[in-house]
């Protein structure tokens, strides 16, 4: 059958709160718990904020590095295009060299 005296026991206020000084010992050691939990806390903050600063610290030497690095490409692509204005462009053909260029207008 159903006995109400045996479940009365599990709920929140059926149970016993120390008294005295087991209670006091209780309370310091939950306060203690607390404040330790609490730098805990504190500590790996500042470890997660220094990493992320080291991370966007290199990301943005990268950035610079590739914006250098572009930059050069850019520059140096007309130069290797234009080439020497004297210089004339010859290809072999039959056993012969062919150029071109020579031909222009204030040569």
């Amino acid at each position: 059958m159903f006995q109400p005296e045996r479940l009365a026991s599990l709920g929140l206020a059926a149970r016993r709160r120390p008294n005295g000084i087991v209670a006091s010992v209780m309370w310091l050691a939950g306060m203690i718990a607390a404040v330790a939990a609490m730098a805990v806390g504190a500590v790996l903050t500042v470890f997660t904020a220094a990493a992320v600063a080291v991370i966007a610290l290199f990301a943005g030497v990268l950035v610079f590095l590739v914006g250098l690095v572009m930059r050069t490409r850019r520059n140096m692509t007309p130069r290797r295009r234009a080439g020497d204005p004297d210089l004339i462009e010859a290809h072999k053909v039959d056993g012969a060299w062919v150029a071109y260029g020579w031909e222009r207008n204030g040569r």
